[in-house]
């Protein structure tokens, strides 16, 4: 071997020791650098036409572990996703107040219930009066209150998933670029460690906001699709777009976020997410809380319907001198027809003697009035007739309304044997004449309607109906036409469930024996119905039809439509707590202010089964209030804590991959001080092997001379 050998071999075991020291050196100025992964060298024997010929570095690597470094992200995107969604859900557990407590939400409502059986025993007394008012008022406006939470949850939700588009776009880009920039460097086999570090940095914050799969690119860089195979980043980098909807309620319907990809073809996002902040927003958003709205809806309609249904079936002393009843979203017609049973409107005088009658003996949509015989075209015009003009009977606007006449009051009894009935409610509580509880569009869904009943929309009037996936992007929205031709529900109906132009693809539509209509998909675990816009009126209410009927989210809005009668509020007097007595002898009082049977009926409102539509989840069925509330509130507190659960244990994982992943990847302090010590003994053999070269060259020289 010669001497220009022996000096070449030492000066590359010189360059790679030195190599190796600036690699180590940089892994221990990086030691205590969040998500730093250390580098090392690789290096080969250096061979020349058969004979050592000292060593060569191959390149200078990352020590990534790719499994751990999936896992990392993937125990990432899982922690990011159950977090953000506990920390909002308990936003919404909160405002319902403790479940197992004495104050909050549930508890109120058996407070509620007591006072009214307090006030029943003391019906005379004002200041009980005024408090069992106030109570009612203070419930539902707590209900109102946990809407507008759930609504503002919703919102916040949506405007972090603007805020994370906005941040994402931005990491792609960075990404892409330090592609090209790796690509570059792998070429002329360059250091490219510091932009694959940058790199991985900006791949792990992504990870936070959705899952992302990496391959590695055989000219250096990397590959990044959704689990889908979307790409993120390739050959230029994807771009996503989205707009929050500003002020959100239970009705409205979210535009998709979208990811046009680098070939330029447009997606919907959500369809290739399963983890990470935006699936975490979008649960909260689209499932979490509006299945407390829609039962916080559900238990607040019908608690307001049952203290109705008690109040119907009383009298304030004196009885007031009108009643005008609820929007029905019907024509007379329509709302007269299917009533059973007997109902009896009275005109009463101050003192509460009777001065006028009119008895009123359905059967199906025919009636008499005091024997005479009526449909619901004369309906009117008889009563009227047999109140014989202490009383005054119309209809506006699908409201009912009574007018007493020369100060005359109105009571309304139902018989005791055979009481009115229509979808399971009196006269009275039907129209919502003598409501404890009002509201100005309708809050239940039983329309009494059936498949030859005219629905009262103009034909060429739409909605439309968004038809979303299970990840929540959206299908297909479809636009449904009310239909020409004689206005009947069943043609309605047809329009609605058309395979082509309306729903049928997806699911029907039904009309029940109450006449509630409802939609069930094809298959429920997958698809999901909103409404987008309804531009339909009904005449002559003025509701739409999702109002009507309660479609998409219209059901969740009722939380907080509901107020106590403004002038209850004003006069507590007006609270009906007594009963009208049909077998009075003739002058004398059928109402008495000291009869608190009525503040008993109400009292026992929320022990009674009531049938319970399905929301949010729930399959409802027959529930006393009481029942269903309490079922409801360990529902809020099981999520809660469920939730809390998810989010601490997917954090812990997320914290012991990243341990893992550190342990293999990050510096070991130790490990690098024992490196440096070996690099630094090579460098100086090599060194001394320069010198000694050296010093034989000089003796060589030396020979000659």
């Amino acid at each position: 071997m010669s001497l220009t050998s022996i000096m070449n071999i030492a000066t590359s075991g010189l360059q790679t020791a030195q190599a190796q020291l600036r690699v180590t050196s940089d892994n221990i100025a990086n030691v205590h650098t969040p998500g730093y992964v250390r580098k090392t060298v690789d290096q080969t024997a250096a061979v020349t036409q058969g004979y050592g010929a000292g060593v060569d570095i191959a390149r200078v690597r990352l020590a990534t572990d790719r499994f751990l470094q999936a896992a990392g992200m993937s125990a990432n995107a899982d922690a990011a996703r159950e977090t953000v969604r506990y920390e909002l859900y308990d936003q919404i557990q909160t405002r319902f107040g403790d479940p197992s407590g004495d104050g909050g939400f549930f508890a109120d409502i058996d407070k509620l219930f007591a006072s009214y059986a307090t006030l029943g025993e003391s019906p005379t007394s004002s200041a009980a009066r005024q408090d069992t008012i106030y109570k009612t008022q203070a419930l539902f406006n707590e209900a109102a209150g946990i809407a507008t939470q759930i609504q503002a949850a919703r919102q916040e939700a949506d405007g972090r998933l603007q805020n994370a588009v906005e941040t994402i776009n931005p990491l792609l880009e960075q990404i892409a670029k330090l592609n090209k920039t790796i690509a570059a460097g792998t070429v002329i086999n360059q250091d490219v460690t510091g932009a694959q570090n940058a790199q991985q940095t900006l791949i792990d914050q992504l990870s936070k906001y959705m899952d992302v799969k990496v391959e590695a690119r055989a000219n250096g860089g990397v590959t990044l699709r959704t689990g889908t195979g979307t790409t993120l980043v390739g050959e230029g980098n994807a771009t996503l777009s989205y707009k929050a909807a500003g002020t959100v309620d239970a009705t409205t319907a979210f535009s998709d976020i979208m990811i046009t990809e680098p070939n330029g073809t447009r997606w919907p996002l959500l369809d290739g997410v399963s983890s990470g902040e935006i699936r975490g927003l979008v649960e909260l958003r689209d499932i979490d809380a509006p299945a407390a709205a829609a039962r916080l809806g559900e238990l607040t309609a019908k608690m307001a319907d049952e203290l109705n249904r008690a109040h119907n079936a009383n009298s304030a002393v004196p009885a007031p001198t009108s009643l005008t009843g609820r929007n029905t979203g019907q024509s007379l017609t329509n709302a007269l027809t299917g009533f059973t049973g007997k109902t009896t409107i009275t005109t009463v005088n101050s003192a509460g003697v009777i001065q006028g009658s009119a008895e009123i003996v359905f059967s199906g949509a025919t009636m008499t009035v005091n024997g005479v015989a009526a449909d619901p075209t004369t309906f009117l015009a008889t009563v009227n007739a047999q109140l014989g003009g202490t009383a005054t009977v119309g209809f506006f606007n699908g409201q009912l309304r009574i007018e007493g006449q020369a100060g005359n009051g109105i009571a309304i009894a139902d018989d005791a044997t055979t009481p009115s009935s229509k979808g399971g409610r009196g006269f009275s509580h039907w129209f919502g004449l003598n409501d404890l509880v009002s509201t100005k569009t309708p809050t239940f869904y039983e329309t009494g309607l059936s498949l030859t009943s005219q629905h009262g929309f103009d034909a060429g009037e739409s909605l439309t109906f968004r038809i979303g996936s299970e990840s929540g992007a959206r299908l297909r929205d479809v636009t449904v036409a009310v239909p020409a031709g004689t206005g009947t529900m069943g043609e309605l109906l047809s329009a609605l469930n058309d395979p082509v132009a309306g729903v049928g693809r997806f699911g029907a539509f039904s009309l029940n024996a109450s006449g509630a209509l409802s939609f069930k998909a094809y298959d429920a675990s997958a698809t999901t119905m909103s409404v987008v816009k309804d531009g339909t009126t009904q005449d002559p209410s003025g509701v739409s039809m999702s109002q009507l009927f309660g479609l998409g989210g219209t059901g969740a809005t009722r939380a907080g439509a509901y107020s106590v009668r403004s002038d209850i509020q004003q006069d507590p007097a007006k609270l009906a707590l007594a009963q009208l007595n049909l077998s009075a002898a003739a002058g004398t009082p059928a109402l008495s202010k000291n009869d608190g049977r009525g503040g008993l009926l109400l009292a026992d409102a929320g022990k009674k089964n009531v049938n319970f539509a399905s929301a949010g989840g729930n399959s409802g069925g027959t529930k006393t209030l009481s029942s269903y509330a309490a079922d409801f509130a360990g529902d809020i507190g099981g999520k809660a804590s469920a939730a809390k659960t998810r989010s601490e244990t997917a954090t812990a994982l997320s914290q012991e991959a990243d341990s893992r992943r550190a342990s293999a990847e990050g510096v070991n302090m130790d490990e690098e001080l024992v490196n440096m010590t070996t690099f630094q003994q090579a460098y100086n053999a090599s060194a001394r092997l320069i010198q000694a070269s050296k010093d034989m060259y000089d003796t060589l020289i030396g020979m000659l001379k």
